[in-house]
């Protein structure tokens, strides 16, 4: 599912297109701001998005095996909630018997 899908999905609840565009760029905009800014965004249920430190590294390059520094960067990750895991546990499950 890409953003449009989504948008479509929402707006199929909220009653409009415009509607369900605007809600899905306020929630999307909303938890980005709050995770560049340092804050941790947890949603029961859904999972937690949050800021999470890279240090500097020295790595490989895998095509001539040469050092490469890798320089520190802060990034975004998000850790699935029980509720989510436990939800796409189950459709794994449907699909694995299907094959």
């Amino acid at each position: 599912m890409n953003k449009r899908e989504l948008v479509d999905a929402i707006a199929d609840r909220v009653g409009d297109r415009k509607t369900g565009t605007e809600a899905v760029n306020a929630v999307i905009e909303a938890i980005q701001k709050a995770v560049a800014a340092g804050d941790k965004v947890s949603i029961t249920g859904f999972g937690a998005f949050e800021m999470v430190h890279k240090p500097a590294r020295t790595a490989r390059n895998p095509s001539t095996g040469a050092e490469i520094n890798v320089a520190e960067s802060w990034a975004p990750k998000f850790r699935p909630g029980s509720d989510f895991k436990d939800l796409v546990n189950e459709g794994g499950k449907k699909i694995g018997k299907k094959k």
